[in-house]
């Protein structure tokens, strides 16, 4: 198909030669901020208030009388490795053969895997359906011939549509013979969006710095715990350039306080299993005691049916999350962990059945397939993270090792009172698993705030950590944690023989409370950092 246009047509050829590839050049030697582009869109795809397809924003760059503002036209950039399409876990997000990604509402759970994985913050939750929505480069029109609406109102021509595999494309005489950019190349998704003529303060959502006190031209940013602007801070840069953002529109952090507390629960979930099997087989505990025969299993499976609420209810569309198993996406983490989550599932389930019926022949079978599950249980959240691309904070080849240290501090945690109760004989074991994990944890915990940050995203991130908005919750967490690991080594020593339980039972909420609140500074702060 040609990209010729006629009066907001788009001409076809007779005998389509080659595959379709459509693709955007936004022209910003020509792009004077009319916003006549997202109200057009606005318009022609109904979309309400408070949320946008497309914008334009603003940066002031210069210094007085030597200044001038140039413009950023942001949308999605129709992705030819489009990791919200990767993300989606009913296929709600895809790509066409055309090469637009579009979305179909009839299926989407609202999950937010999409906007998480977005690089460029182009995906919202529409707040009237619920369901995920973007720029889907007018579909409807191009598939009827006509140019999307933003094209057509365009008064200086600034936006360009027409294929990319067509040399007589005015857009690919332009990508290919002029100079033009993407956003976020790093991220390798190979965007079909380019820009001509930007400037790099615009391109960079943490090149401009935020006006103070949260003040830009024709509004007022809130400052809602979960909403998230572009530009850096005061005191924090990544450029040297005199840039004043001054219009922008905030965007919201996909995942809230559900999903730091659903792998908290998820932790415990996996590590109540976990432990009492290594004390096994170790040979501390016996496959006949009250941990494991009765404690261990209900435990897990009581945290493992959190964890499933928690999941459920955080979905935009709840009543819809069985579309997860029956209409799987296998490129989503969300499935693979769907699935992880029921196979262990039905091994707590069995391990239940057998204490019922007495058999521990059962239960010891049942821990062959157990094991790894429950191990797959604590780490998948570091793969479902790392397919958040848009997330650096998140792209950590230690997240699945630390996710697994703290399943196990997790679960040694919560079998502390149960042990003090029926396996005294036990706790000194338990406490000496439980100290090293909390030891391990704050060694991964330092590594991650104090090693040199991979791209400047994370030192951003890491600094809403430790100096920002989340600093509360991570001292907290590394206050407790370590008050967590002395009461482990006073309890070593003083729990046998002298049987002072007091100090073996404040170590496990200690350490259940620094971990809680670690997560979730790690799971805010790695949203936290601006993207469009």
């Amino acid at each position: 198909m040609s990209a010729t246009s006629v009066h907001g047509l788009v001409e076809a050829p007779l005998v389509p030669s080659r595959p379709v590839r459509w693709a955007k050049v936004i022209d910003h030697t020509r792009c004077i901020g009319c916003h006549a582009c997202t109200t057009a869109c606005k318009s022609e795809n109904e979309v309400p208030l408070s949320v946008t397809r497309t914008y334009v924003k603003s940066v002031d760059v210069g210094i007085f009388p030597q200044a001038r503002r140039v413009f950023q036209v942001t949308r999605c950039n129709q992705c030819d490795d489009a990791p919200c399409a990767t993300a989606c876990p009913t296929t709600a997000m895809y790509r066409r053969r055309d090469g637009i990604v579009d979305f179909d509402k009839a299926v989407c759970i609202g999950c937010k895997a999409c906007i998480a994985a977005c690089p460029y913050d182009a995906i919202f939750i529409n707040p009237d359906d619920h369901s995920a929505e973007k720029c889907n480069f007018c579909a409807h029109r191009i598939d009827m011939g006509l140019e999307p609406a933003c094209v057509v109102v365009c008064p200086t021509e600034a936006i360009l549509v027409g294929d990319l595999s067509d040399p007589a494309s005015r857009v690919a005489q332009i990508v290919h013979r002029e100079p033009v950019t993407v956003r976020r190349p790093e991220k390798e998704t190979r965007p079909k969006l380019f820009y001509k003529g930007a400037h790099e303060a615009t391109l960079d959502p943490i090149a401009a710095r935020r006006p103070p006190g949260g003040l830009f031209m024709w509004s007022e940013q809130g400052r809602a715990s979960h909403q998230v602007t572009s530009g850096h801070p005061d005191g924090w840069s990544t450029s040297s350039a005199a840039a004043l953002l001054s219009y922008d529109v905030a965007h919201q952090a996909p995942w809230g306080w559900q999903v730091s507390l659903y792998t908290w629960t998820k932790g415990i979930a996996a590590g109540a299993y976990l432990v009492p099997l290594l004390l096994i087989l170790g040979g501390w505990l016996s496959w006949t005691s009250v941990l494991w025969f009765w404690s261990a299993p209900v435990l897990a499976a009581v945290f493992l049916a959190a964890t499933a609420a928690l999941l459920i209810a955080d979905l935009e569309h709840p009543e819809r999350f069985y579309l997860i198993l029956t209409r799987p996406q296998h490129s989503s983490w969300l499935v693979k962990g769907a699935f992880i989550i029921a196979g262990y599932a039905l091994v707590l389930a069995g391990h239940v059945a057998a204490a019922f019926l007495g058999g521990s022949e059962v239960q010891a079978a049942l821990a062959v397939g157990g094991l790894p599950l429950a191990v797959l249980t604590a780490v998948y959240t570091a793969y479902l993270f790392a397919q958040a691309k848009a997330r650096d904070l998140w792209q950590n080849p230690l997240l699945p090792p630390h996710f697994l240290v703290q399943a196990v501090l997790a679960g040694a945690a919560a079998l502390v009172p149960l042990a003090v109760r029926f396996e005294p004989g036990v706790v000194r074991p338990l406490l000496w698993m439980l100290g090293g994990a909390t030891l391990l944890h704050l060694l991964f915990a330092w590594g991650e705030t104090t090693l040199t940050p991979s791209t400047a995203h994370v030192r951003l991130a890491v600094h809403e950590m430790t100096n920002g908005r989340y600093r509360v919750f991570f001292w907290s967490g590394i206050t407790l944690s370590t008050l967590a690991l002395l009461a482990c080594g006073l309890g070593v020593e003083s729990v046998f023989p002298s049987q002072d339980t007091w100090v073996a039972l404040a170590a496990g909420p200690l350490a259940l409370a620094g971990l809680l609140a670690y997560e979730h500074t790690y799971v805010q702060a790695g949203q936290a950092v601006p993207l469009a």
